[in-house]
């Protein structure tokens, strides 16, 4: 299989900004999504600082290296970007190079889960997604400080999700698509969770030998095929949007 194009990750980079937006996941300006330039290890764009996610263009993206330089020529306006999103991706990128996308939300739902204690509970499908296959970072304050990214990516391990405590979500994939699949799945359990906590009812939780089953359930072969599936639906809800992505 050939490997995209910059810009062809451009162009899925921007969609997926738009569909976090259309799915209610923004925080003003505030979180930021992320993408491994092709061919690369040490470069990756990410929002501009300030333009809103439901605006985002492929030229509105900042090529930036691991130690924050932009890439591309430009003026300071254009190549700003948000410098907790810069700590928290270039962890990411630096450690696990088998992750090419990551994103990180505010969401409601998200943060309420992440002040939890037991976390993200396995007692939705959707949560079971993640069973044991989740991380846990604990919060240290917004994260300027680059001697954090030792320990998000500790935090992270060799998992594709990770909840901030105190703070909120983070999921990544191997692709845009899989990213996406990921913090789409991951925010309707916290979504999930709220609701179910919010009855007052006694929750009901499935034996772990079911939620290990149902977890290596959507580790099977055809997942990859499925995720495609997925993202080449969701972009046609940008569809009336398309003029003006590229």
């Amino acid at each position: 299989m050939h490997e995209p194009t910059e810009a062809r990750v451009r162009d899925e980079l921007a969609a997926l900004y738009r569909l976090v937006a259309h799915f209610r996941m923004t925080d003003l300006i505030d979180t930021h999504i992320s993408a491994r330039v092709p061919g690369t290890k040490h470069h990756f764009l990410i929002n501009r600082y300030g333009v809103l996610f439901h605006e985002m263009r492929p030229q509105d993206l900042v090529k930036i290296d691991l130690d924050g330089n932009p890439v591309d020529p430009g003026d300071a306006d254009s190549q700003l970007v948000n410098a907790a999103g810069f700590t928290i991706h270039s962890a990411v990128h630096a450690a696990r190079h088998d992750l090419a996308c990551v994103v990180h939300t505010h969401t409601a739902d998200g943060i309420a889960v992440a002040c939890q204690r037991d976390g993200l509970l396995p007692i939705t499908q959707h949560a079971l997604r993640f069973y044991n296959r989740l991380g846990y970072h604990d919060y240290q304050g917004i994260a300027l400080d680059l001697e954090e990214r030792e320990s998000l990516v500790a935090s992270l391990g060799r998992h594709k999700a990770m909840i901030l405590r105190n703070h909120g979500l983070l999921a990544a994939g191997s692709s845009v698509a899989e990213a996406f699949v990921n913090i789409y799945y991951l925010e309707r359990a916290c979504q999930a969770q709220v609701k179910a906590q919010s009855a007052g009812a006694p929750l009901v939780f499935p034996s772990e030998a079911v939620c290990e089953r149902t977890a290596s359930q959507f580790e099977r072969p055809t997942a990859p095929i499925y995720t495609q599936r997925v993202w080449t639906a969701a972009r046609r809800l940008l569809e009336p949007d398309l003029e003006t992505i590229e």
